[in-house]
């Protein structure tokens, strides 16, 4: 591609419509310039979502499992990847029948009267009856949008999976106060996998009225268990496409199918004054080329730059490289994010890769369980703005 096509240009070109997502787009003609005269002449809606100051990111906790090998023997054993992933028999669900012989009902009928004020009663019941409950983990950040007058604002993206785990890393961030306190303003569910949500009793702990965004495509278990958790204030099922929430800050909903018996992923944009867009994300299983795709295709933003991205962006999640993913890696470029966070099921031979190719990553500390400085570990955080 020439120097003198625009980096707007080039991924109009990339558009390719609703279903392409990473395993969609691999190999490197898919990201070349020239694959753009195939295409028609995509016309931007350039939707204004307003402009905020600057987004802070508290990494909470991203470390979903802390054992590769378990858990991938854990699905295995239960059926595979299609599976639903209530039947796994993973806590907080366990029922004490044995892997791949779970049920919601069963698990929850245990644990139920306990949720959400004593979640330490639920946790020591449930890990008498599943499998493996020292291996769960759970994925949650903060995010804390500075407004244009200065005024700050916080809101949470997921609640992890243990409740021993994600209470521990709330009250070692100080998220427990918050809720207490009920400076965070609401919580952002951005999938229904079980290291996301199924910590939800957790943040219902401290406040039991915070708001929830849910992504349209919930199961019947996991809208109910959002009453069985014990959440008590206003549930909105957000559709799929773009919503707006306050100035400067959006999600947009991708329907697609997702492992585990899981549709539809919830993520986050934000336009930063005098920076650009910053793009946030709990497993991004959209694709991330599916993910700038829309924000150029959907979206107004400052300097016409993509200026950067946080989350898991699902490229290899437990570090098993296939050669195909160096396309991915190399695509990047085009993009031009000027700071990259990732951590999660971005992998950390992925976040090494990104290194090595020059990409501006921040790296973190590996403290509280993370395993490596190469992405944002626990505990971690990035400013963007």
């Amino acid at each position: 591609m020439s120097s003198d096509i625009k980096r707007r240009d080039f991924l109009k070109g990339a558009i390719t419509g609703a279903g392409v997502g990473v395993l969609g787009a691999m190999g490197a003609y898919s990201y070349s310039g020239a694959r753009k005269a195939l295409f028609p002449k995509v016309a931007k809606k350039m939707n204004d979502i307003g402009t905020c100051k600057s987004i802070k990111v508290t990494n909470i906790s991203e470390t979903s499992w802390f054992d590769n090998q378990t858990l991938v023997g854990d699905v295995k054993g239960a059926g595979g990847l299609l599976v639903d992933q209530y039947s796994y028999n993973w806590p907080p669900f366990g029922n004490g029948k044995g892997l791949g012989k779970g049920s919601y009902d069963e698990g929850i009928s245990l644990i139920k009267e306990y949720l959400p004020h004593d979640i330490d009663k639920a946790w020591e019941i449930t890990q008498k009856n599943s499998i493996n409950p020292d291996n769960a983990g759970g994925y949650s950040c903060l995010l804390e949008v500075e407004e244009l007058d200065g005024q700050v604002r916080k809101f949470l993206l997921d609640s992890g999976w243990s409740y021993k785990w994600m209470d521990e890393s709330f009250k070692r961030e100080g998220i427990d106060k918050m809720l207490e306190n009920r400076e965070i303003e609401a919580l952002f569910i951005s999938h229904e996998h079980f290291d996301h949500y199924w910590g939800l009793p957790v943040t219902l702990k401290y406040d039991p009225s915070i708001t929830i965004y849910i992504p349209e495509g919930f199961y019947p278990e996991g809208k109910q268990y959002i009453k069985d958790a014990g959440h008590t204030g206003k549930l909105v099922e957000v559709k799929n496409g773009l919503y707006k929430h306050i100035p400067g800050m959006a999600t947009y909903v991708f329907p697609i199918p997702i492992i585990c018996r899981v549709y539809g992923e919830q993520s986050l944009y934000f336009n930063v004054k005098d920076k650009g867009l910053v793009s946030v994300t709990g497993c991004c299983h959209q694709g991330i080329i599916r993910f700038a795709e829309t924000a150029c295709k959907e979206l107004k933003y400052e300097n016409d730059q993509l200026h950067g991205i946080y989350g898991g962006l699902h490229i290899s999640p437990f570090d098993d490289w296939d050669p195909k993913y160096d396309d991915l890696v190399i695509s990047l470029q085009r993009y031009g994010f000027e700071r990259i966070g990732c951590n999660h099921c971005t992998g950390v031979l992925c976040a090494k890769k990104f290194i090595s190719a020059g990409y501006p990553v921040v790296e973190g500390t590996a403290r509280h369980r993370s395993k490596d400085k190469a992405y944002l570990g626990n505990g971690d955080t990035i400013t963007f703005g």
